[in-house]
């Protein structure tokens, strides 16, 4: 038996391993995906910085008016708030290409297929290290003091990345076989953002109209972004999480082990 065909009929679990252990290999993929995508340019990825930096200091004076808030609060939530939803648009945006993106490599020979989404989410990692860097200058403005609550972010940034790579393999097959998934979920993406506290402060929401806060992108923000403010989040945003995470991975669990043999021929 060749080894491409042991392969295909490896289970799910140790598909799903053989793609998450070549680090080798993902890694340096999403890495040259941010270098060609800069290739002959002077400052090169550092323009995330820079559009990105440019981006949140020209909205914060001009939203911290328009709300009525002091610029030493509003400002850091919302420096956090743009960078953390950039980070979680993009991964689930890229997720929809995951293997459409890598049709090339999928159709010439054997591979995981898990390996080419921690390929979008390692390039998306790449991309979050770049401007999560400016937030060290807006908590120095601000005055912003970081205690143990700032550990919490740990966990917190774990679960998503656990929702990131159960939401990268069901989003990745769904939109292979289902191209018009893909102009959906970036429909839909654009309209969560204004129902989560990106440039809005949660306690601005009247009565009934705080229960879009438990949507579970407005949820995992706030475990993220609550840690880095010196807070501590809600315990109905972890749990909320908890129960999201446990479905996502479960519909993805499932997905993956029945439809994974047949993205090569969506392709």
């Amino acid at each position: 038996m060749s080894q491409a065909h042991s392969n295909l009929h490896r289970s799910a679990w140790s598909d799903w391993w053989e793609g998450t252990r070549r680090t080798d290999i993902w890694w340096t993929l999403a890495w040259f995906d941010i270098v060609l995508r800069y290739r002959r340019s002077m400052l090169g990825p550092l323009w995330l910085t820079l559009s990105m930096g440019a981006m949140i200091g020209g909205m914060g004076p001009l939203y911290s008016s328009l709300f009525g808030t002091e610029l030493s609060k509003f400002f850091p939530h919302l420096a956090l708030g743009i960078i953390f939803w950039t980070f979680f648009s993009s991964m689930v945006t890229d997720s929809c290409n995951a293997f459409i993106g890598s049709s090339n490599y999928l159709k010439q020979g054997y591979f995981p297929i898990s390996l080419f989404v921690w390929r979008s989410m390692a390039r998306n990692l790449i991309q979050f290290a770049h401007q999560i860097v400016l937030y060290v200058p807006v908590a120095l403005w601000a005055g912003i003091s970081l205690s143990w609550p700032a550990w919490l972010f740990v966990p917190a940034f774990l679960l998503l990345m656990i929702n990131a790579q159960a939401l990268g393999l069901a989003l990745g097959l769904v939109c292979t076989r289902f191209r018009d998934v893909t102009q959906i979920v970036t429909s839909v993406m654009q309209m969560l953002m204004f129902l989560t506290p990106v440039f809005w402060l949660p306690e601005s929401l009247p009565g009934r109209a705080q229960y879009i806060l438990y949507n579970p992108f407005a949820q995992m923000l706030e475990l993220v972004r609550a840690p880095l403010m010196g807070g501590v989040a809600d315990a109905h945003n972890w749990w909320g999480i908890m129960v999201w995470t446990t479905l996502s991975v479960v519909v993805s669990g499932l997905l993956f082990a029945r439809y994974r043999r047949r993205v090569v021929y969506w392709l």
